[in-house]
């Protein structure tokens, strides 16, 4: 189980997350959804570390550290909850100096120091996994935005994490190029890949998701099975947040 308990974090005197707590199962996948500003690439920056929550607590991979203003954490625990998580940002993130095969490889060489041999063939393994293989040796700046992004999510996964943190996965592409990338975190979820992601996708939240936390101005409105947040959800605000998936669906259908 990896837990966030009572995450607090502020910029600037505005608090963007407020006693935030979440419980994930190995082998599930979260999704965060609310609206803009409600704090959801900020839970996940926090869920790595790359943002330092002020105050609250974090369990993950073995490893439960505590927050609180002034506290120092250890570099060596920080490092070992980076090497945990895996993480896909919504604008790809990609080396353009390197072919898809590399980029996938570098974190292997560089962080983990992987034999050469073993970092390719573990790379070629995961372009394969996310329908890359025949691009392997394709510069990013050759690849449509989809492709780019299954990349970054074979990137991601090279090293094994424990949890896999998704911001906004499919939010800078267009549909068809957004069903792609769809598609790979289906299988991914259907293989047991532990997911905390972020969108605002609710298509995306509802097909691939088996838990949903709904945040707004930092807080949790509402957590709970997808198939109730979707479908019988117990806060208002939640029922009226939802119902655009609804609406959308009528919109296509028509």
């Amino acid at each position: 189980m990896i837990r966030l308990n009572d995450i607090v974090k502020s910029f600037g005197g505005h608090t963007v997350l407020d006693r935030v707590s979440l419980e994930l199962a190995e082998g599930g996948v979260t999704a965060l959804i609310g609206p803009s500003g409600s704090g959801k690439s900020t839970l996940l920056r926090c869920a790595n570390l790359l943002e330092t929550p002020d105050a609250g607590e974090l369990s993950l991979a073995g490893e439960t550290l505590r927050f609180a203003p002034g506290r120092r954490l250890p570099r060596e625990a920080i490092l070992r909850v980076r090497r945990a998580t895996g993480m896909v940002f919504q604008s790809f993130q990609l080396f353009p100096h390197q072919t898809a095969l590399q980029n996938v490889m570098e974190g292997l060489l560089t962080v983990q120091r992987w034999p050469r041999d073993e970092a390719e063939a573990r790379a070629r393994e995961l372009l394969d996994k996310v329908g890359m293989a025949h691009k392997a040796d394709a510069w990013p700046s050759t690849l449509s935005g989809g492709q780019q992004q299954r990349v970054a999510i074979a990137r991601a996964l090279a090293p094994s994490p424990r949890l896999l943190l998704c911001d906004e996965p499919t939010s800078a592409l267009d549909p068809e190029l957004a069903a792609e990338v769809v598609a790979v975190l289906r299988r991914l979820a259907e293989d047991g890949v532990t997911m905390l992601m972020a969108t605002h996708d609710l298509r995306l939240a509802a097909s691939v998701a088996r838990d949903v936390v709904l945040l707004e101005h930092g807080k949790v409105v509402e957590a709970g099975p997808a198939a109730q947040i979707f479908g019988a959800p117990r806060e208002a605000r939640t029922a009226e947040y939802v119902a655009t998936l609804t609406a959308g669906a009528r919109a296509v259908s028509l």
